[in-house]
């Protein structure tokens, strides 16, 4: 082990975060550069820029979850987690590689249109980076202790990884997505395949402590305590559905609208988007009320991480529609801009927006977490962002006004990849860190079909392109006010 790794300095904490930065880096690139090659390059319109998307998720639900579970258990090439990092890398730099090349790999293949071409490009590419992503932030959680330490190690991989998010877009604004798309591929190699070596990975994660597993305040025995925590332990596909109930209402949806865009006939008066829009809220509703007192630590633990599951899943709603759906805001709003004016617009409100990113997690939201709380801080940053949203709305006349209240947005966007991830790790076993590291990526991924298919649809449908910034405010609001229902968790380590 490293002295810097055994001290947990800041040059470790950089060091740690590359792997992540490399995955989103390859992310940036993906969400500057898809959506504006697919639309100007190749003439697809909203919905089908939206199915490329969707790609995107579905591979996350595979690939996270699955791999979580494998990493948790498996030991080669000196780490649990690296394996997974450094093939994850190479895959994830080599479909960069393709974006700019499909209308060529199409013809090559003697294929009539691009649109499978491109999602099976998408598909890959996103399965490679989700396969990156788990291993690349579990890895955080296994060497680093509770509390503060876990806090600052998932501080500093955004404000590291928002640093490199800035340059793709600063890149992608000055020298264009094309340059972009090629620098990219060399950074992920690098900073996917060289890192892992300097981080020493634990070869045993240990195992919930016999003593967290009390009987309950309001009464018990210790066997039914233990009784608990069996039945809690996730280890099957039951008991892994039974842990996302909060979730159901965006799987169904996510199933159902996937099916209509293969061709099943939708059901008419959007009565489906109702019936799931209302399920949804019950079920989260329900594990927003749900008291964690009264069990088991594992126990209580579980049920505050599907609050979390609850309180993130709309976020992503907001964030993915702002992500894929923005350039079409911005050229409804401003329709005497040429293409290459809309993808350097789109291009320096992402820039805006990770510079911001960038700055705040670890010199601004860590020490304000450490003072009063990460799940308030969360919390405010979270009602920031659906206040920048409304302001791009109704503020933003022109090109400077999108990037200062993108910058506003940024808050939110700051916390949301940094701040959740130190709450639900603390509220979880550690030796199963991976399986539910991909569990929590479920409240993005499931969101984020959402946002791909049944939001792209009505944005699609509406002349007025403006919802898609109500679509982002709202949602965002209503995560700001789930949050408000989560639990600070308890630092274990420090008890």
């Amino acid at each position: 082990m490293l002295e810097i790794q055994r001290k947990l300095t800041n040059q470790f904490y950089a060091i740690l975060a590359l792997p992540a930065t490399a995955m989103g880096f390859a992310l940036s690139v993906q969400i500057s550069a898809l959506s504006w090659i697919l639309s100007t390059q190749y003439g697809l319109d909203i919905k089908d820029v939206g199915l490329v998307w969707a790609a995107g998720p579905i591979a996350g639900i595979l690939g996270q979850v699955i791999v979580g579970i494998i990493s948790d258990k498996v030991w080669f090439w000196d780490g649990r987690r690296r394996p997974f990092i450094l093939i994850g890398g190479v895959l994830s730099a080599l479909m960069l590689l393709a974006l700019p090349n499909i209308g060529v790999i199409t013809d090559a293949l003697g294929i009539d249109g691009i649109l499978g071409v491109a999602i099976t490009i998408a598909l890959v590419l996103d399965l490679a980076i989700n396969v990156s992503f788990n291993p690349t932030r579990s890895i955080i959680a296994d060497v680093t202790p509770e509390g503060r330490p876990r806090t600052k190690g998932y501080t500093w991989m955004q404000t590291v990884s928002g640093s490199f998010g800035v340059l793709a877009y600063a890149i992608g604004a000055v020298f264009g997505n094309f340059a972009l798309i090629y620098f990219g591929v060399f950074l992920v190699l690098a900073f996917s395949l060289i890192p892992p070596f300097f981080v020493k990975e634990p070869r045993t994660l240990a195992e919930e402590d016999p003593a967290d597993l009390t009987p309950s305040a309001a009464g018990g025995s210790a066997q039914q305590a233990a009784e608990e925590h069996h039945k809690s332990d996730g280890s099957s596909a039951e008991e892994i559905i039974r842990i996302i109930y909060p979730l159901w209402g965006f799987a169904g949806y996510s199933v159902y609208a996937l099916a209509t865009r293969l061709g099943v006939p939708a059901v008419p008066y959007y009565i489906m988007e109702i019936v799931f829009g209302v399920a949804t809220l019950l079920l989260i509703t329900k594990a927003l009320l749900t008291k964690e007192e009264g069990h088991s630590r594992e126990v209580g633990g579980l049920i505050g991480f599907q609050k979390v599951l609850a309180a993130h899943s709309f976020t992503w709603i907001g964030v993915q529609t702002m992500f894929i759906y923005l350039y079409a805001y911005v050229d409804f709003s401003f329709p005497e801009i040429t293409d290459l004016q809309l993808g350097r617009i789109v291009s320096l409100s992402f820039l805006f927006l990770n510079l911001v990113g960038a700055l705040l997690p670890a010199f601004v939201l860590e020490p304000y977490a450490a003072k009063i709380g990460r799940v308030k801080t969360h919390m405010i940053s979270i009602a920031v962002m659906a206040f920048g949203y409304l302001g791009v709305l109704f503020l933003g006349v022109n090109a400077v006004m999108i990037y200062i209240m993108m910058a506003v947005v940024g808050v939110g966007w700051a916390a949301t990849i940094s701040l959740p991830f130190a709450i639900m790790s603390q509220k979880i076993p550690k030796a199963k860190m991976g399986l539910y590291m991909g569990l929590f990526n479920l409240s993005v991924v499931l969101p984020q079909l959402v946002a791909s298919l049944g939001v792209g649809e009505a944005i699609n449908n509406a002349a007025d392109k403006s919802i898609t910034l109500w679509i982002c405010a709202i949602t965002v609001g209503i995560s700001a006010l789930a949050w408000s229902m989560v639990k600070e968790p308890v630092d274990r380590d420090t008890n």
